[in-house]
């Protein structure tokens, strides 16, 4: 026997995870949604961490990076805004200091990895679990579980009630 929710769509406690309910689950989850980027930035630029996040996605983006030209000027692009000295959004791993501008000369895709996993389990060990604390994870869980018992999920709930309770 399968329920439909009145709309025609069967409806099933299996759904696939989405929203808060995902991102809760991993941070690799979280950063796989645009949404969640989005939340968990604004959470990290109140705690002064943004550039972890940052620096995260660029790094995804570099492994991208097609052409040597491409590369050199990314990789560059990277050092400048997380990694020198002089940084703007300096990130705090360790290593960095090792990374001279002559590595960047010879870019290849995997070359912040380590840098980049050590700013994932930064963010994974530290501030995603506040993340889940958060006012602004809180808040937005709130706002989909309203979505879901809007009038009309009621509504279909209740014709569905009304049918099998005959």
């Amino acid at each position: 026997l399968e329920i439909n929710d009145g709309e025609g769509h069967p409806s099933s406690s299996h759904q696939t995870l989405k929203g808060t309910s995902k991102w809760a689950t991993s941070l690799e989850n979280l950063l796989e949604d645009p949404e969640g980027v989005k939340r968990f930035r604004e959470f990290l630029k109140k705690e002064f961490s943004e550039e972890n996040v940052l620096f995260w996605l660029a790094c995804e983006e570099f492994k991208k990076t097609q052409g040597k030209k491409q590369m050199q000027e990314k990789a560059k692009e990277i050092y400048t805004t997380f990694l020198s000295s002089k940084a703007s959004s300096q990130v705090n791993v360790e290593g960095q200091s090792r990374l001279s501008e002559t590595i960047l000369e010879t870019p290849h895709p995997l070359m912040f990895q380590k840098l980049q996993d050590q700013i994932f389990n930064l963010m994974k060990y530290d501030s995603y679990s506040r993340f889940l604390k958060s006012d602004i994870f809180l808040n937005h869980k709130k706002s989909e579980e309203q979505e879901e018992t809007s009038p009309e999920a009621q509504t279909a709930a209740k014709r569905a009630s009304r049918i099998y309770n005959t």
